[in-house]
């Protein structure tokens, strides 16, 4: 992953030295477990304990081993054989490299879930404040990019405020599904190594103990937690493309705030573009694009190949790293986004009344008139106001038919904007309790 879209704490989870202290604990603790069955000394378990946790792993050391050796698990045992001395023959007792791997594969995703389940926390606190700021700032609902009906600006953002409280939901799931632990020897059978050092080490950690590991973690809990990131990532894409929308010159209702200093264009000095929200899009197209070789994984031959790894190398830091960037950008865009308004009123006004064209054929359906027939006077002179003939109240006073069902003290009434606002505190109350 770049430095460009990675926050420090994510990162280091992902760090080399991490991973190999991650390596070292789940061993040490084998270790333990292997000493209360009395496969190995007591006293082995407590110095590769106090050595190893005192050391500081060398990673270019390991890396020197690897070169020889071609295996990356034999390396990290045989840098700690140099740190923890003889008794470093007891580690690894009965143990295969993917009860290492996939238990350290575990505990990073896990970490990761935490980090990116507190992410969502700011986010959503950051859409709650704003959706209560402007709960009933009036501005248009717009369906196929077209105005529809008036909405308030406080319920699109308590509709992204309910989705992302979905996402954390998904998160807390995910992270329960992947957080297994896997230490059960070759092909899995517990041949070479009891059940009880897989239940210690997995208490150790904060893993439960995967049911049937065959030799590796099925990986259809790993396709599920990608799959969510994918999810969440759409998630915060939608938002994103709100925000450019709204930004677009023609629109301006809402816009990211633009510091002093900032420049918006190399070419153009005016600029002022959404460029935090767009970054977000790309960085959600980036996270879905680990879902498929994710969902890919989980085929593997028999009891065990490593056509996964590769792809989890790359997959768990990059999948990881990048939401938890996305999550956090979009709740420093939300926290100071610059909302208009007076603007998001004039955009309402633009259309001259024709967002309460559905109220007025309702009503004359109350009145008498077939639906369809009401429908095509409606539409009749709806399509006049599009083309700047007048106000569809005005026309809609003047057209005989209409006015023959309806009085001109109900056809303004039919255009009063509070008629759209009644149920907003009801939704409110559903998105965030009283």
């Amino acid at each position: 992953m770049i430095p460009r879209y990675s926050r420090a704490e994510m990162a280091s989870l992902w760090s080399p030295a991490s991973k190999f202290r991650i390596w070292f604990e789940i061993e040490a603790h084998a270790a333990f477990a292997l000493a209360e069955e009395g496969v190995i000394p007591l006293e082995a378990a407590k110095t590769v304990w106090e050595k190893g946790s005192a050391a500081e792993f060398n990673v270019d050391r390991i890396d020197e081993i690897e070169r020889e050796v071609k295996h990356d698990v034999i390396a990290f045992l045989t840098h700690l054989s140099e740190i923890v001395g003889p008794e470093a023959r007891f580690v690894h007792q009965g143990m295969t490299s993917s009860d290492v791997l996939d238990t350290c594969l575990a505990v990073q995703l896990k970490r990761a879930s935490n980090i990116l389940i507190e992410d969502i926390d700011i986010l959503l606190e950051a859409l709650k404040k704003r959706a209560i700021e402007h709960k009933y700032t009036a501005t248009i609902g717009r369906s196929h990019g077209i105005h529809a009906e008036p909405t308030t600006f406080g319920l699109k953002l308590a509709g992204y405020y309910a989705e992302f409280v979905r996402a954390r939901e998904r998160l807390v799931t995910a992270r329960k599904e992947i957080a297994t632990c896997a230490i059960s020897g070759p092909v899995g059978t517990f041949a070479s190594v009891s059940p009880k050092v897989e239940a210690y080490v997995a208490e150790k950690l904060g893993l439960a103990v995967e049911p049937v590991s065959t030799q590796v973690i099925p990986r259809d809990r790993h396709a599920a937690f990608f799959a969510t990131l994918g999810v969440v990532a759409s998630s915060l894409e939608r938002l994103a493309v709100e925000i450019r929308h709204l930004q677009r010159t023609e629109v301006l209702e809402a816009e990211e705030y633009f510091s002093p200093g900032q420049k918006g264009s190399s070419a153009m000095p005016h600029k002022r573009n959404p460029v935090l929200s767009e970054n977000v899009t790309g960085l959600a197209r980036m996270v879905r694009a680990y879902v498929t070789p994710a969902l890919e994984n989980v085929a593997l031959w028999h009891e065990r190949d490593i056509s996964h790894s590769s792809v989890e190398r790359y997959i768990g830091p990059d999948a990881t790293i990048t939401l938890d960037f996305a999550i956090c950008r979009t709740a420093a865009i939300i926290a100071k986004l610059v909302i208009y308004p007076a603007r998001m009123q004039a955009n309402l006004d633009r259309t001259q009344g024709l967002v309460n064209s559905q109220r007025v054929m309702l009503a004359l359906t109350q009145k008498g008139i077939a639906r369809e027939h009401a429908y095509r006077l409606v539409q009749k002179n709806a399509m006049r106001t599009w083309n700047n003939e007048g106000p569809l109240l005005t026309l809609l006073k003047a057209d005989p038919e209409v006015s023959a069902a309806l009085s001109d003290a109900e056809l303004e009434a039919l255009f009063d904007a509070s008629f759209h606002f009644k149920n907003v505190d009801t939704i409110f109350e559903r998105v965030f309790g009283d």
